[in-house]
């Protein structure tokens, strides 16, 4: 429409082409990446002082998306520091016989947990002292299938094997009989109650079979923080589901210990999630982890969870973890991790436990903030722009303001605004979306208001200062008014309540008063097409702008956002899978377990949650 009109009143093309060129170019998010690329360097600079390092500079940013975290109960929740608490002899075996195979059947190298407990334990009882050497000559670390691991040794010339590891699996490899298998079982269930682990440990000739020696209990304390961060992480809005490959009640023991009380077998999630078929059914939801896990069962959980529509974050610190890594969005790799697992995840945490993920999750909410108040203004500064210049021409039949102050405003407020990289936020206390249509409308209605605002502004200055006959003076009150509205509203903008909720950063206070101290000392030089005004003119611009944008305008944006931010999120439908599934499963435990039964247990939680669900509704309904 501009230009037709142009067209039609004879408007010199030399003139009119460069600012619609520069018009458009200042519509296009141009400074985008560059803020982007700035705001996650500033935030992973932020995490590295907090021990926290970022291989994949996104992965701060995926961090405020995500709403579930899958960790590892050994050294995230645990201290690592495994400990052996008591040794059963059985038959004749002594308490230092037990402790000397199980000793054999460890090796430092591995710098594994139990391991380490064993060689300890054997230390500081003295164990290998006034015996003869003992010399490996074969060593099978453990191994996830078979659930021990074994060892070759040559002692006095006899070669013997000795094996530590599961009861059930140790037991059955030294030929005992189910009813003595189920006698043992029930101790270590014993046990398991007060969260030990334990193991069976035997020896005998390399060739033989061999005798089972006893039972020993381990012990893995939680870390004293261990159930305040996860309450914290939970009032965040991330769920904290533990994955550990202990057995169900050593792992229930623990979870109660730390705030995770409902910890299901990961057989069960297998079972149920082939009976689910292609229904996105989150049958993670009622649970608060998994035990027995195998090394390969986490990927299959993160792949689970993410058809569920989570965004997912994994910690990880073996080799068999790295695809679980690669695999969540948000791939964490804990202080004592592999070259492999490091390699194959996004984020690596110098420090054991979860203190630094909190870190984590509340530092990418904050650069995700910060991203969304320089989405905010620029679509609001865009249409302000555009339809100042549009309208302005429609009604006056001049451009109000030249080629050259336009790509000189654009330039310096670009600049300028990268600095919100650097601004004081507030994290919000749940997980972020880019689904931001409501903030998008927020930014229409400022944009509107302040063409509103700067076109009374100039139809002021045309009827009283004399803008009407000197084109120099009225591009120079053009480019001044909207400098001192882009400098206001960027302050207005960078918070979700009213302005002075919080403080601005020095960095981006700084930013933006020389942005304005610049734009006014440069009309006062008089460059080409930029007239110097008088100073009361400039003050009167200047203050017209700031009552503008950090009064009516600032109260404008807290009333839209309480109406059309919430009213947004209000609209969507109530999700009620983690209901049903939570209630599946407590039918399957009810009915001890059975198999076969998934999909009748599903279909009649859903029913029983769906009427409950009507039920409240009615009463709520007939109330409004």
């Amino acid at each position: 429409m501009v230009i037709v009109l142009s067209l039609i009143r004879g408007a010199p093309l030399v003139e009119m082409v460069p600012l619609m060129l520069v018009l458009l170019m200042s519509a296009v998010p141009v400074a985008l990446p560059v803020m982007f690329t700035v705001s996650m360097a500033m935030g992973s600079k932020e995490l590295a002082k907090r021990g926290v390092l970022v291989t994949r500079l996104s992965a701060a940013e995926d961090a405020a998306t995500m709403d579930v975290l899958c960790v590892d109960k050994t050294g995230t929740i645990t201290m690592n520091q495994l400990a052996i608490t008591g040794v059963i002899p059985l038959e004749r075996a002594t308490e230092a016989d037990v402790l000397f195979a199980g000793a054999l059947a460890s090796q430092a190298a591995n710098q594994d947990p139990i391991d380490l407990a064993f060689l300890t334990a054997a230390k500081e009882r003295h164990i290998f002292d006034n015996l003869p050497k003992a010399t490996p000559v074969s060593f099978a670390p453990f191994d996830a299938k078979n659930r021990r691991t074994e060892a070759v040794v040559e002692q006095n010339g006899q070669r013997l094997h000795v094996m530590k590891g599961a009861v059930r699996t140790v037991a059955e490899a030294c030929g005992l009989q189910p009813p003595a298998i189920e006698t043992l079982e029930a101790r270590v269930t014993a046990s398991a109650a007060k969260g030990y682990r334990t193991l069976a440990v035997a020896r005998g000739p390399e060739t033989g079979t061999p005798a089972l020696l006893g039972l020993v209990s381990l012990y893995d304390p939680p870390r004293p923080d261990a159930k305040q961060l996860i309450a914290e992480l939970q009032d965040l809005g991330v769920p904290v589901k533990m994955l550990t490959g202990d057995a169900l009640p050593v792992a229930r023991e623990i979870g109660k210990g730390v705030g995770l009380p409902n910890i299901r077998r990961v057989a069960d999630l297998k079972a149920a999630s082939a009976l689910a078929g292609n229904k996105a059914v989150d049958l993670l939801a009622g649970a608060d982890g998994f035990a027995e896990v195998y090394p390969e069962d986490k990927y299959i959980v993160v792949q689970h969870l993410q058809a569920s529509g989570h965004v997912t974050g994994m910690t990880g610190d073996g080799v068999n973890d790295a695809p679980a890594l690669r695999q969540a969005e948000v791939g964490i790799a804990v202080s004592n991790a592999t070259d492999v697992a490091k390699g194959a995840a996004s984020v690596v945490l110098t420090e054991p436990g979860l203190t630094n993920i909190v870190a984590l999750v509340e530092q990418g909410r904050t650069i995700y903030q910060r991203i969304l108040t320089w989405i905010i203004n620029k679509i609001s500064r865009t249409i302000l722009k555009a339809a100042f210049v549009a309208i302005a021409f429609v009604v006056t039949g001049k451009f109000v303001v030249s080629a050259f102050a336009m790509l000189l405003l654009v330039f310096m407020t670009d600049f300028a605004k990268i600095s919100l990289a650097t601004d004081n936020v507030r994290p919000s206390k749940k997980p972020e979306t880019w689904n931001i249509g409501g903030f998008i409308t927020v930014s229409v209605v400022l944009g509107i208001a302040m063409v509103a605002e700067t076109l009374l502004l100039l139809w002021v200055g045309w009827s009283h200062f004399g803008l009407a006959t000197n084109s120099n003076a009225l591009y120079t009150f053009s480019f001044l008014l909207l400098l001192y509205f882009a400098v206001f509203s960027v302050v207005s903008a960078r918070e979700r309540s009213w302005f002075w909720a919080t403080l601005p950063s020095k960095t981006f206070l700084l930013a933006l008063t020389a942005d304005a101290l610049t734009g006014t000392v440069l009309t006062f030089v008089g460059l080409p097409g930029l007239k110097p005004l008088s100073w009361w003119q400039t003050v009167a611009v200047f203050v017209y702008a700031m009552v503008a944008c950090l009064g009516l305008n600032d109260a404008v944006k807290v009333a839209m956002i309480k109406w059309r931010v919430p009213s947004a999120v209000a609209k969507k439908s109530v999700d009620v899978t983690s209901q049903i599934a939570k209630r599946a499963y407590e039918l399957y435990e009810k009915r001890g377990r059975q198999d076969g039964r998934a999909v009748q247990d599903w279909e009649q939680a859903e029913h029983e949650i769906r009427k409950d669900q009507v039920g409240r509704e009615r009463p709520a309904s007939k109330a409004s």
